[in-house]
């Protein structure tokens, strides 16, 4: 077991394809938003049931989650990371082969369990790739992904329904994603030595810290300004705004485009400034935009469509290194999926199934207010969030490079 980094060659391999994976990883989980009201009208659904698809792969993602210490500690990082994507594109073949509702949940649980597997495995094949010091600029770039998924999405989604239907856009995804994994496996530099998978005495230690349910905490509201109130925005502008749907998904992603530049700078500002400093400014100003986006009238709620989301990329770099500092280098994987774990069933399963109860009662606005005021009052935990100090040597979570 060594504690170097990968040269820098092989830093830029890695990321370049990590990022790759994470991209069709985010898109599998998010495509479904610009989908929703073409497949609410084909099976005849409502707003609460249409929001429950978003429960079902948040049931299946906090699942790998949980899981994907014990799988890492068996196949590698580097062989997890393979068996997230090709099993995610399995799992959409399922969807896309589907006759009834509950087969449609089901596959989409397992794709919550595929891609929940991931993340811990990629965040720690990252940070035992780079030193301490640019871990902020790697997570950066790899929280690209997600951007560009959220643009991809509705474009994407747009372009293919003049050509086939929604099941076969799925069928498109879920092969890519095989293929992207298969890749991956033969020709990826890092990642190749085990995780720890959780046992009662490291989650005791872990969640006795008060820094692991502050971060839980905040990560909540992260996840609820990206993913959460994504999910629903195409519903909120078409159902209660009014806005045509194609011209829905075309605002949704064309808003994304500005994020990719926020997504860049993100880990500089991170390095530069702090992570804590910089979860602040995202927090706030994601609060003030969500309350703006229920309360505003008219076409003024385009202008919120484009502002909600350019600081909310900001969190995620500055939030995963202090995630990296606050528990030994070894148990960072379990640091990540306990967090997530249950960030992701609050801010991308509960806030969606909750807007749709919201949007049937013709309240999609009022839900958003809310959603802003309860991100304003998460900034108050900062306050109580110590930090420990990067350490020099840090960089794997062990293994052979």
């Amino acid at each position: 077991m060594t504690n170097l980094p990968l040269a820098r060659k092989s830093q830029v391999v890695l990321l370049a394809i990590v990022t790759s994976i994470f991209f069709f990883n985010f898109l599998s989980r998010v495509v479904l938003s610009p989908l929703l009201p073409v497949i609410e009208k084909d099976l005849g659904l409502d707003h609460t049931t249409a929001g429950g698809f978003f429960m079902m792969i948040a049931l299946g993602y906090s699942a790998g989650l949980l899981g994907s210490g014990f799988v890492s500690a068996r196949l590698t990082h580097r062989r997890t990371i393979a068996l997230t994507a090709v099993a995610c594109g399995l799992a959409y073949f399922l969807i896309a082969a589907g006759q009834t509702l509950w087969m449609i949940r089901l596959g989409l649980i397992f794709v919550g369990i595929a891609t929940g597997i991931y993340l811990p495995s990629g965040i720690t094949t990252i940070t035992s790739s780079f030193p301490p010091v640019h871990w902020g600029k790697a997570i950066g770039v790899h929280e690209l992904a997600p951007s560009l998924a959220y643009i991809g999405a509705p474009l994407i989604v747009e372009a293919l329904l003049i050509l086939c239907p929604w099941q076969a856009i799925l069928a498109l995804i879920g092969g890519v994603s095989v293929l992207l994994g298969l890749g991956f496996l033969r020709v990826s530099p890092g990642g190749d030595f085990t995780g720890e998978a959780p046992t009662f005495v490291n989650i005791r230690i872990l969640t006795s810290k008060p820094a692991f349910w502050i971060m839980a905490a905040l990560f909540c509201v992260g996840i609820t300004a990206s993913m959460g109130v994504y999910s629903m925005m195409p519903l909120y502008l078409v159902a209660e705004r009014g806005i045509d749907r194609s011209m829905a998904n075309m605002l949704i992603g064309l808003s994304r485009i500005p994020v990719i530049f926020m997504a860049l700078i993100s880990g500089w500002i991170s390095d530069r400034i702090g992570p804590k400093p910089t979860i602040a400014a995202a927090i706030l100003f994601n609060g003030v935009t969500a309350i703006l986006l229920g309360a505003l009238p008219g076409r003024w709620v385009v202008l919120m469509v484009f502002l909600q989301p350019m600081l909310t990329v900001c969190f995620f770099p500055a939030a995963f290194t202090i995630l990296s500092r606050i528990v030994p280098p070894r148990a960072r994987n379990l640091s990540v999926s306990m967090t997530v774990f249950i960030a992701y069933m609050a801010g991308a399963g509960f806030v969606p199934t909750l807007l749709g109860v919201f949007g049937d009662r013709d309240a999609f606005g009022l839900a958003f207010i809310l959603i802003g005021c309860a991100t304003l009052l998460s900034a108050l935990l900062l306050f109580h969030l110590n930090i420990p100090e990067e350490q020099q040597g840090e960089g794997t979570e062990g293994g052979t490079h």
